[in-house]
């Protein structure tokens, strides 16, 4: 059986324990994931499946809000691994650390982001924002940055020519549009779909397709967790490649049925119609490999937002190996 925890607070235990499946030795890794999200379903198909077990590894997640507090558990040792926005380990490498925090599987390519307004629109253009009040994300996370690249690229400055609230917490982000803040906001699926389906909302477009592909999620860990757990983190890199293959050619409803676990208050058919959304913008990496042209995306995206503290080459914050030999085999 697997043992899947589910924390949303810190927990201080040795970095690599051996536990017992079987009669087989497993080693265990502590994976902070910065939400709990259907955009992440490669994740929870490999611990569903018991790929990670197959290689071996026994995964504890936790999910822990806020990408600076998924750093936090990182840099403190409390977790192993993080999956967050890749903008982070650019956060932290500008602070001159010593041990750096290194990306090494993408599992995300895409914003997962959807616009929703409160009214149905079929010929909708995002100039129809001008002077509109939209309910966007936290300032200097993936989403924001995101939505306010695909505004400028359609012309609109979103600091002038619209009121844009970023001062909402993301988890009361859906809560504060229901209540009557904003005419249009940034949502995550099953969030967006459920809003469609209660007729509360209209999913007019989506941030994904329209800004490019970019590392949005990543699994990082610490430069020295790299070097010293490289034989641990190979496998862990084969297991979720296994699972991006599927997820990418399975049907939705099969998915869907296999990750219900993580989502007990979300009915299975939202779940399908939000992973069949993913799936046709080719949300999901198809393989763990970030590429150099993804990594320049997103220095653009950081850059245009004034977030980017400095401009940290693909090679210093990127490692390829594990991706490159799973891919390979």
């Amino acid at each position: 059986m697997k043992k899947i925890c589910v924390i949303a607070m810190l927990l201080v235990i040795p970095t690599l324990l051996i536990s017992c499946s079987n009669d087989q030795p497993l080693t265990e890794i502590r994976v902070a994931e910065v939400t709990r999200s259907i955009f992440y379903a490669p994740q929870y198909v490999a611990l569903e499946l018991g790929y990670f077990e197959e290689e071996g590894l026994e995964v504890e997640l936790q999910t822990i809000a806020g990408g600076d507090k998924v750093m936090i558990s990182l840099l403190s040792n409390n977790s192993d691994i993080g999956l967050v926005g890749a903008e982070t380990s650019i956060y932290v490498a500008s602070q001159e650390t010593d041990d750096p925090v290194i990306n090494f599987a993408q599992l995300t390519q895409t914003d997962g982001t959807f616009l929703v307004s409160r009214e149905p629109d079929d010929d909708f253009s995002f100039t129809d924002l001008i002077d509109k009040e939209f309910l966007g994300q936290r300032k200097g996370g993936m989403p924001q940055m995101v939505g306010e690249f695909v505004l400028r690229d359609h012309g609109i400055d979103p600091h002038d020519d619209l009121e844009l609230i970023q001062n909402i917490d993301f988890a009361n982000i859906a809560s504060s549009f229901l209540s009557g803040v904003g005419d249009y906001v940034q949502l995550f699926e099953p969030t967006a779909s459920q809003f469609v389906e209660d007729g509360v909302g209209h999913i007019v477009a989506s941030f994904g397709e329209a800004s490019g592909q970019v590392p949005y999620t990543v699994f990082m860990a610490k430069e020295s967790f790299l070097e010293t757990h490289d034989q641990a983190v190979l496998k862990f890199t084969k297991a979720l490649y296994r699972a991006q293959q599927y997820v990418n050619t399975a049907d939705p409803n099969e998915i869907a049925e296999i990750v219900q676990p993580f989502f007990t208050e979300t009915d299975q058919a939202l779940l399908a119609s939000s992973i069949e959304r993913y799936q046709a913008q080719d949300a999901y990496a198809t393989t763990p490999l970030l590429e150099e042209a993804a990594w320049e995306h997103l220095k653009v995206i950081m850059d245009q937002a004034d977030e980017l503290p400095a401009d940290i080459d693909y090679q210093d914050l990127v490692n390829t190996d594990f991706a490159e030999e799973v891919i390979k085999d």
